[in-house]
This record gives structure tokens, C-alpha cells and sequence, in this order.
């Protein structure tokens, strides 16, 4: 009697131990295939649909033309200053060669966007892979950092050649400089791996149109179908580490700057040595309000049509601009253009 019933209890233990492992195994299928169909709607975006400007076929090819003949004469103008830089040995100096680094940044820029904004202009597929949105946001966004610290660099020559004239060579000598460059060109990718980073992370669900005619940080995370305030935060510290930072140092060169002018007696010295530092204080002024117009604001106050008007000024047209001010106040690029025309005479 007692042997039946151990033998009776020893079935019933095992029944419900099968049971309790059924169950756990269903649970585990159930969270299995919950995780796998959130990991598939993060995924779930191959590509997106660039808007750009304008639906209408008679407004695109206006804006075809036009975004075309501004491409090729930055191209040029800014092919031309490397090449200037790069032949005459009057300009084998640390401010041609910041501003040589300066047109191959503005050629990159322009690159990494313009042809791809003047393809869709003129076809029906306006869209961007996945894979190809975040390369170009990266790129994009390491030639603007890049950009912002070549500004601030390139203040700090200005500094050290109209203060502290008679030890330029030695301060401003070609390994400072190479290091500088490396050290901005380091610095870009750096930081834009971070910000890029923080942008893609999120998930991307079902919408997959762009207001914009570019893969840019502010109108991708429109489309995010997560929480976007600690992104957007970090893509708010990171502009003003980016672009405050080098600001403050241009302004505080430029203090000094403008104390070594007022203390120069004659007019005529304190304008020319003046005029030195108009054509940087220019581009600066359009660069960096642009861009801390586009990155140091509210989520809230985002503008579609407004934001790419003032994307086309930091990207587009201050790298139109860049060769076309730098050199037609510049008397010794006017004379190494003239030096280059009259060799080809010959």
C-alpha cells in the first residue's frame, strides 16, 4: 500500500514538473518573438524620401540651373585658390595654407550634398538609403566641425601676425601648423562620430519623408518614433562645444586684434592692416550665424522651409562665397592669378 501511493505521488511530481517547464517554455517563446518584432520596427526604415524644395517641374529646373552654376564656380574658385596656394612661393605661408585647407573643406561640403540635391531635382526618385543617409550626415557633419575649427585657427594666425609680428615665423612655423591641421582635422571626425551615433540610435519606424534636401541631423529626428530630449540634448551640448568654443576664441584674437590697430598712429596703417581681417570676420559672421541659427534653438521652432534657407547660406553659399571674398581683396592672390594667366599666354 505504501509502495502505490510513493508510486502514485512519484507521477503526480512528475506531470506537474512537465507542466511548469511547459509554461516557462512558452514564456520565453512569447518574450523571444516580442523582442524580435521590436528589433524588426527599429529596422524597419531601408531608406527616405528627400523632399528638397520644390514639387513642381518648372521651379526644379530653375533650381537645377541655378544650384548647378553656383557648384561648378565654387569648384573652380576654390580649386583655383589650392592651386594658387600650391605653385606660387608667395604664398607659402601659414594663412594660404590654413586658407588652402579651407577650399578643400568647401569642396568637400558642397560635394557630400549638391550633387545628390541636383539629381533628385530633375528625377522622380527623391530617395536615400538608410546605410547612404548616415554617411552623409557624417560626412557632412565632420567637414562642418572641421570648418568651425579652421575658423577659429585661422583668427589665431591674424593674432599672432599683427601682434606679435617679428615672432611669426617662429610661433606660426610649418610643424605647428601641420599639427593644427591634423589636430582640426581629427577633432571633426571625432565629434561627429558622437553626434552621429546619437542620431542613429534611435528607432525609425514608418515615416520616412525628409523636409529638407539633405540628410541633416535637426529634420532626421523629426522622423524618430522614440523619445528625441536626450538626443536632442546631446546634439545641443555638442554645438555649442562646437561652435561657442572657437567662437570665443576668434572674438578674444579679435579683442586683441583691434587693440594692436587702435595703438598704430597713422589712419592709412591702422585701415590696411584693418582690411587684413575684414574678409575673415565675413565669412565668419555668415558661417556661424547659420549654423548656431540651425543647431542652438528650440526643437519647437523648427521650420522646414526656413531651415533650408539657412542651410544653403553655411553650406552652399559661404562656400561660394570663401574664394570669391578672400581673393578679391587679397592683392597677392590677384598678383599669382595674373603670375598663372601670364604662363599660359606662354
Amino acid at each position: 500500500m505504501v509502495i502505490h501511493c510513493l508510486v502514485h505521488l512519484g507521477r503526480r511530481f512528475w506531470q506537474l514538473k512537465e507542466v511548469s517547464c511547459s509554461l516557462r517554455w512558452k514564456r520565453r517563446m512569447k518574450v523571444g518573438n516580442h523582442d524580435e518584432s521590436h528589433w524588426e520596427n527599429r529596422t524597419s526604415v531601408s531608406e527616405f524620401i528627400l523632399l528638397g524644395f520644390s514639387s513642381q517641374p518648372e521651379t526644379q529646373l530653375l533650381l537645377f540651373v541655378l544650384f548647378l552654376i553656383i557648384y561648378l564656380v565654387t569648384l573652380f574658385g576654390n580649386s583655383l585658390l589650392i592651386a594658387l596656394v600650391k605653385t606660387d612661393s608667395r604664398l607659402h605661408t601659414p594663412m594660404y595654407f590654413f586658407l588652402a585647407n579651407l577650399s578643400f573643406v568647401d569642396i568637400s561640403y558642397t560635394t557630400t550634398t549638391v550633387p545628390q540635391m541636383l539629381f533628385h531635382l530633375l528625377s522622380t526618385k527623391k530617395s536615400i538609403s538608410f546605410t547612404s543617409c548616415i554617411a552623409q550626415m557624417y560626412i557632412f557633419l565632420s567637414l562642418a566641425i572641421i570648418e568651425c575649427i579652421l575658423y577659429a585657427v585661422m583668427a589665431y594666425d591674424r593674432y599672432v601676425a599683427i601682434c606679435h609680428p617679428l615672432r611669426y615665423t617662429i610661433i606660426m612655423n610649418r610643424s605647428v601648423c601641420i599639427k593644427m591641421a591634423i589636430s582640426f582635422w581629427v577633432s571633426g571626425f571625432f565629434f561627429a562620430t558622437l553626434n552621429t551615433g546619437f542620431t542613429m540610435r534611435l528607432p525609425y519606424c514608418s515615416l520616412n519623408e525628409i523636409n529638407h534636401f539633405f540628410c541633416e541631423v535637426p529634420a532626421i529626428l523629426k522622423l524618430a518614433c522614440a523619445d528625441t530630449h536626450l538626443t536632442e540634448l546631446v546634439v545641443f551640448v555638442m554645438a555649442v562645444i562646437m561652435l561657442l568654443t572657437p567662437l570665443s576664441l576668434i572674438l578674444i584674437s579679435y579683442v586683441f586684434i583691434l587693440e594692436a590697430i587702435l595703438r598704430i598712429s597713422s589712419g592709412e596703417g591702422r585701415f590696411k592692416t584693418f582690411s587684413t581681417c575684414t574678409s575673415h570676420i565675413t565669412v565668419v559672421t555668415l558661417f556661424y550665424g547659420a549654423a548656431m541659427f540651425m543647431y542652438m534653438r528650440p526643437a519647437s521652432s523648427y521650420s522646414p522651409e526656413r531651415d533650408k534657407m539657412f542651410s544653403l547660406l553655411y553650406n552652399v553659399v559661404s562656400a561660394l562665397l570663401n574664394p570669391l571674398i578672400y581673393s578679391l581683396r587679397n592683392k597677392e592672390v590677384k598678383a599669382a592669378v595674373l603670375k598663372l594667366m601670364g604662363k599660359k599666354d606662354h
